[in-house]
This record gives C-alpha cells, structure tokens and sequence, in this order.
C-alpha cells in the first residue's frame, strides 16, 4: 500500500514537472517572438531612412538644422556672431509667493550689475518682465535655487558674439526683434535671415588675429597718451579687403549698456578729421601726374612764409632754405606743397581729390559712413591749404583707400568687408599713373628712413608712409591744444601689398614720446610695433636684404657736413 502511494505521488510530480516545463517553453518561444519582431521593426526602419536618405538627399537640410539667423565668420572661418539658444530668467508678479523685498535682495546678489531697487521694481509691477534676458547657466541655477515658483526660466533665441568686444564696430549687434541695428549684422540683415542661405556662414574679409593684434597696440598708444580714443585699418591695397578696423573706446555688443552707447560711433568709417600732412603726398602725386613738376630737383623756396588773403602759410619745423620735393615731403614742408598745389591749380587739385572719392561718403557695405566736410569755397587759398590736409575734413577709410591707389600702380577700389575670391576683386578706376605710383613708392620710403616717419620704421618691413598732425577746429579757428595724430603708411615698399591707418584723438604727451603729441611721436610707433606682429601673419616675410631703390633720389637730400 505503501509502495502504491509513493508511486503515485511520484506520477503526479512528474505531470507538474512537465507541465511547468511546458509553460516555461511557451513564454520563451512569445518572448523570442517579441523580440524577433522588434528587431525585424528596427532592421526596417534603418533601411528605409537610408532609401529615404539615398533618394532625397534634400531633407539632410532640414529647417530643424538651419540656424534662425546665419553666423558671421572671419575669412579663416573663426566665428565671429552666432545664434544659440539661451537662457533668460522672467518674473510672473502675481505667481509670487516669497517676500518681493528679501528676494530683490537675493537677486542683487546673483546679478551684482543690477540693484535691488530695480528688481524689486520688476517684481511688484503689474506684468510679467525680464529680470535678465540673458543669463549664464550658472546664474540659471542659482535663481532656481530660490524656489521661487513666480519666476521662469525660458529658453530663447541669442545672438552671441564670442569674441567679446573684438571687432564691435565691424559687426555692430541686433534688437530684440533679431534685426541687425549696425556695422555688418545690419548690412547682411536680409541675408543673414533669408531661409535659403542663412545655413551658410557670412565670411568677412577681416583675420581676427590682425583685428586683436591691431585693437592691442592701439588700446596700448591710447591708454599711454592719455587719448581719447584711437582708430586703425590695414587695408589690401589690390583687393580692398579690410583685413582690420578698429575703433576705440570699444563696446561689447553681447551687452548692450546706456554708458557705452556713445562708444559706437565708428571713428574709421563715421567719423570725419582734417588729416592734415598726410595728404602731401596725394598732392606730389597729382602734380607729378599733371607735369607740373617734372624734376624732383627743382627746389622751392621755404625761407620765409607764404601771406595770401591775410593768412600766413609756415612751416612747423622750419629748414629756413630752399627745398626740392623729396626735401619738402622728408621734412614735411607746409609751404613747399602749398606752392606745388598753387602751380598745380584748383582744378588739378579738385579733379584729384573727386577721383579719389573724398567728396562723397566711403565706400563699404556698412551704413555708418561719414559724409565729409567739403569747402564752401575752392579760391586759390583753399587749393593751397587742402594740399596739406587743411580746409577739408575726412574718414580715415578715405584715406587708406587713397594709400592704397598711391602705391599700388595707381588703381583706386572700393573697401570691402567681405572676403573676395581670387581674381574676383572690384576692376577699380585709374587715378594716378602707374609711373607716378612707382615714384610715390620711393618717396614715401624715404619719409620713414630719412624723415618725420623714422619711428614707423620695422627693420626688414620696408614700411613707408607719411605723418599728419593736424590742429582740431574751433570756433573761427584751430585749437592749438587739440591734435588729430595720423600715421598714412603701406608695406613693403618693394611690392606694396598692404595700407595702415593708424589714428590717434588728442594725445598727449609721455616720456616714451618725449612729451611730443605730434603723430611721428605717437602714430608712427604703433605702425613699428603692428606691422611685426602682423606681417607674418599676412604672409609678408620681413627681409633685412631687401628694400625700394632710392639710390637715384638719396642724392638730393641735403645733410648737413659732418
């Protein structure tokens, strides 16, 4: 009986036994089944993104992937202004439930720029604000730490310029409306929006390591001489490319602030200056070109002042002696170039200047452009003082344009902020000939080795140009205290390839300049100290064996025995 019942108990564990086996046989089989349907659904939807992908090769371009506003790039494709999404930080008033006083108070604390009056302005006011339209991540996790649930943090659209304050004046900024208010967000506006083309960069024409490079130096000059602002560009004198511009005091347009709105007057394209002896040269140019003086030899007289019209034309530094015109631009002689303009006549002298656009705001893409300051009357005093810089006020971008036409064989072109392509620069116009661009080469050349621009000077650079100082007018008059100090420079001389403006409002004085204000103290070492650092980045090698061939010219120099 016994032997029965074990038996039987053994029958029925063995039945359980399979029975749990089956059910475990069967969830296997539904899981492999799920799990083979899962992978066949995967498998299927890989391949048909790739056919999809294969056959519309346009959908890649999606607008999810287009930013809402194009970036702006230099020409080596370093960003320059993006968009990107940000955090701002807003208030619902009537959503809060904490103290409005103690939590200003908080909030001063996070953001230190903004007092807590003016939050708790914003806290008791009857809609909902910004506290902080834009916020650093950081900030964000602060505020929320407050637990404040009347506050928000949205995500939004912001147009970054990561490079800070660099280049503010070239790229200017944009409203709240994302619509470029200056400089080029405000010239590309329609580009930097349009659908079609803002998924490619706008490419400037400016290096950003020659825009810090030049913003340095002349942060460095202004800061020493105590000026109140300064104002550079290197132009290409083929092309018209603007490798940099500056302006300064500067502004950083990630932060736009009441205090320095009045920093955003471009000096380089707005701005308008009697430049004073820098245009000498343009004047020995022009009369070279109209056979008014035909042999550099040919010497003026420069011992006393000329008196016309109740006026008295001298010279700052008189030589007391007759000089010929490589004499009279080496020591910069008012009186010299005042005859050569007489001799050269109105017309001459007006014909140039037109040519060379200085009577019509400058050419470039940016909206800030100066209109110059033209003489209500052109008698045979205004010719005279006009051929060195008096009685006609202009930007600088006038004047490195005019540089540049001076040494590159003669062809005046339009500045650009945009890249050019190889071979695709403007075609330009003829203004002076290419004879006359040739000798201006060897004069300006001269200036730095043998005269008032001696401190431009970079050995193995061959930098020639010419200084300007010029008194700043005043009511009736010109304010002898105030100089506008210009150095007008190209390199190398050899094979002009670049113009350099360097301009500096109301120096003074330092040990470093010898207490001198005048732009061959001042302007012309910051041309020394930029050009080294930014030649090798242009590809302009210095090379101490090489120079322009003055040797016919050096002659007529007069030096004093001994």
């Amino acid at each position: 009986m016994t032997t029965l019942l074990a038996n039987s108990r053994k029958v029925q564990f063995s039945g359980k036994q399979k029975e749990v086996a089956a059910n475990a046989h069967f969830r296997l089989m539904v899981l492999l089944l799920v799990f083979l349907a899962v992978f066949t659904i995967i498998v299927g939807r890989l391949v048909s993104f790739g056919i999809l992908e294969e056959a519309q090769p346009e959908r890649r371009s999606s607008a999810a992937f287009v930013p809402p506003r194009g970036d702006i790039v230099d020409r080596n494709g370093v960003p320059l202004a993006r968009t990107i999404q940000g955090y701002a930080v807003r208030v619902v008033p009537e959503r809060i439930l904490g103290d409005k006083e103690i939590l200003s108070r908080q909030l001063a604390e996070i953001f230190p720029d903004t007092s807590a009056a003016e939050f708790l302005s914003k806290l008791k006011g009857p809609r909902p604000t910004y506290l902080r339209q834009r916020a650093l991540p950081n900030e964000v996790k602060q505020v929320h730490a407050l637990g404040e649930i009347g506050i928000e943090f949205p995500r939004e659209d912001e147009r970054l310029y990561p490079q800070r304050d660099m280049a503010a004046h070239v790229l200017g900024y944009v409203n709240a409306d994302g619509d470029g208010v200056m400089g080029m967000e405000r010239a590309l506006n329609d580009r930097l929006k349009d659908e079609s083309l803002r998924g490619m960069p706008a490419v400037l024409s400016i290096d950003s390591r020659v825009q810090a490079a030049l913003e340095s130096e002349l942060m460095s000059a202004m800061t020493a001489l105590e000026a109140r602002g300064a104002a550079g560009v290197i132009l290409d004198v083929h092309t018209g490319e603007v490798m940099a511009l500056a302006s300064l005091p500067v502004f950083d347009p990630n932060k736009i602030l009441k205090s320095t709105m009045k920093y955003q007057t471009n000096e380089v394209t707005q701005s308008v200056f009697e430049l004073g002896s820098t245009f000498k040269p343009l004047t020995v140019a022009a009369a070279l070109d109209a056979g008014t003086v035909t042999d550099l030899a040919v010497r003026y007289d420069a011992t006393q002042p000329i008196r016309i019209g109740g006026f008295t034309l001298s010279d700052d530094h008189s030589q007391n002696r007759f000089l010929n015109v490589p004499e009279a631009l080496v020591h910069s002689s008012n009186i010299v170039t005042a005859r050569i303009a007489d001799n050269l006549g109105q017309k001459g002298m007006e014909d140039m200047i037109r040519r060379l656009g200085f009577d019509e705001r400058p050419h470039i893409e940016l909206a800030e452009r100066g209109a110059p300051l033209w003489p209500k009357s052109w008698g045979r005093l205004t010719n005279m003082t006009i051929a060195y810089g008096h009685g006609i006020a202009v930007t600088p971008l006038h004047l490195a344009s005019a540089y540049a036409a001076l040494v590159n064989g003669g062809i005046w072109r339009p500045a650009t902020l945009l890249k050019v392509k190889p071979d695709e620069e403007a075609k330009g116009r003829r203004v002076f000939k290419a004879a006359t661009s040739a000798r201006m080469r060897q004069l300006l050349r001269m200036i730095v080795s043998d005269g008032t621009g001696r401190k431009a000077d970079a050995p193995g650079y061959r930098i020639g140009g010419k200084t300007g100082s010029a008194e700043k007018p005043t009511n009736g008059g010109y304010s002898k205290s105030s100089l506008v100090s210009t150095f007008a420079a190209a390199f190398p001389m050899d094979n002009p390839r670049y113009a350099i403006i360097v301009m500096l409002d109301e120096p003074k004085g330092n040990a470093e300049s010898a207490y001198q204000r005048t732009a061959g103290w001042t302007a012309a070492p910051v041309v020394r100290k930029v050009v080294p650092r930014v030649g090798p980045m242009l590809g302009v090698v210095p090379d101490e064996h090489r120079d322009v061939d003055v040797s016919e010219l050096t002659p007529l120099l007069w030096k004093p025995k001994g």
